[in-house]
C-alpha cells in the first residue's frame, strides 16, 4: 500500500493545525484504523504529530498487526503509532488512560452484507464493547463514524437529508442489518453520553473519493476510476439515474479530526453531523465526469433504460450544520478529488 500523497497530508495538516494543541502528548485509541477512513486517519495523525511535535500517541486494534503493517510500511516506522491485537467485540481493555476514542470499526464488503445477522452482531456488539472501553480508560471525547444509511430511503421530496430527519430503514428488511446496527450504535452512545462526561460526536458518513478507495467492489465511482485507468469503457449497472454526492478522503479526515478535536456545544455531550458534500450528481453524469477528467476517448454503457414514474434514488446529505457550527465545507472539488485518486492508483 503506496503512502499517501504529501501534498493531501499537508493539506489535511493546514486546515486542522489550530486543533491539534488539545491532542499534545495525549493517547488516542483507534478501531477500524486498518481500513480506508482508519488508514486516513492513521496517516493524517502521523504526519499531523510529527510536524507539530506533538508526542501524541496513538493505539490501534485490529485483528492482524502483522499484515497490516507488512502493506503499509509507512505506518510501521512510525513510533507513535501502537497496536492491540484482539476482535472488537471481545478485545482485552487496556489499564492505560486514553483521552480520545475514534471507533471506525464496521464490515462494510459486500460479503459482510451477505451474512446480515453476523454483520448487525458485530457493530452492535463491537461498538458496546468500544463504549465500555471508553469509560474504563477515562476518554474525555467519542468519535462514532456512523452512516447516512440510518436515514433510510430518502424521500423523492427531499434533495438533501438533514440530521434532524426522523425517517429510517426497514427493519424488517435483511438488507438493512448495517443500517439498523449503526442506529443502536447511536442510541447506545446516545445513552452512555447522558450518564458519563464523555462527548460523543456520531459522523453520519456518506459516500466518498480518494487515494485508498477500491477500485473494484461496490463504490460506483472507485469502479469508473478502475475502467477508465484500464482504457476500460465505463459500465453502468444500473439506468445511471441514482442521485450521489461525493467529499473527497482528505476532506473526510479534516472532518473527521475536527469533530473529534474540537468540542462545539459545553451545554451537551451529544453532537450529530453529516459528512460528505452537498453537490449532488447522478451516476450517469458522474461516469461522464470521469470519461472527461481521465480519457475522454472512452464510451459510457448503461445496462438499463430509465423508466418513467420509477422513484428516484438519492443519497445526499444537508452538510449546512457542519458548516455553521465547525466551519467545514469540501475544500477540494469533485474533478480535482477525481484526478488526485487516478494519480495516486497509476
Amino acid at each position: 500500500m503506496k503512502p499517501l500523497p504529501v501534498e493531501d497530508l499537508e493539506h489535511v495538516l493546514s486546515h486542522t493545525r489550530s486543533l491539534w494543541e488539545v491532542a499534545r502528548g495525549r493517547r488516542l485509541f483507534i478501531t477500524g484504523g486498518t481500513g480506508f477512513f482508519g488508514s486516513w486517519l492513521l496517516e493524517s495523525f502521523a504526519y499531523c504529530n510529527r510536524k507539530l511535535a506533538l508526542d501524541a500517541e496513538a493505539t490501534v486494534l485490529t485483528r492482524d498487526p502483522g499484515c497490516f503493517l507488512a502493506k503499509a510500511p509507512q505506518i510501521a516506522n512510525e513510533t507513535s503509532i501502537k497496536f492491540l491485537r484482539g476482535d472488537v467485540c471481545s478485545f482485552s481493555l487496556l489499564e492505560q488512560q486514553f483521552d480520545f476514542v475514534i471507533h471506525a470499526a464496521a464490515p462494510t464488503s459486500a460479503e459482510a452484507a451477505s451474512r446480515p445477522m453476523d454483520l448487525m452482531r458485530t457493530i452492535i456488539h463491537g461498538n458496546e464493547r468500544v463504549i465500555e472501553f471508553a469509560e474504563a480508560c477515562g476518554a474525555k471525547r467519542f468519535l462514532l463514524t456512523s452512516s447516512g444509511a440510518v436515514y433510510g430511503r430518502q424521500p423523492e421530496s427531499l434533495s438533501h437529508i438533514r440530521e434532524d430527519y426522523l425517517g429510517g430503514p426497514d427493519w424488517l428488511d435483511p438488507n438493512a442489518a448495517y443500517a439498523e446496527g449503526k442506529r443502536v450504535s447511536e442510541q447506545m452512545g446516545s445513552i452512555c453520553a447522558k450518564k458519563s462526561d464523555i462527548h460523543f460526536t456520531m459522523a453520519r458518513c456518506f459516500t466518498f473519493v480518494g487515494p485508498l478507495l477500491p477500485l473494484d467492489q461496490h463504490f460506483a465511482i472507485g469502479n469508473f476510476i478502475g475502467d477508465a485507468l484500464a482504457g476500460r469503457n465505463i459500465s453502468i449497472r444500473g439506468d445511471g439515474t441514482p442521485m450521489r454526492s461525493y467529499l473527497y478522503a482528505a476532506d473526510l479526515a479534516i472532518w473527521l479530526w475536527t469533530m473529534l478535536l474540537r468540542k462545539t456545544d459545553p451545554d451537551s455531550n451529544l453532537s450529530v453531523y453529516n459528512v460528505g458534500s452537498g453537490e449532488a450528481i447522478s451516476i450517469r453524469d458522474l461516469a461522464r465526469t470521469v470519461v472527461e477528467v481521465l480519457d475522454s476517448s472512452l464510451q459510457i454503457e448503461i445496462a438499463q433504460q430509465a423508466q418513467a414514474g420509477r422513484r428516484l434514488e438519492q443519497y445526499v446529505p444537508d452538510v449546512q450544520k457542519a458548516d455553521a457550527f465547525l466551519g467545514l465545507r469540501p475544500t477540494i472539488g469533485l474533478r480535482e478529488a477525481i484526478r488526485r485518486t487516478a494519480a495516486w492508483q497509476r
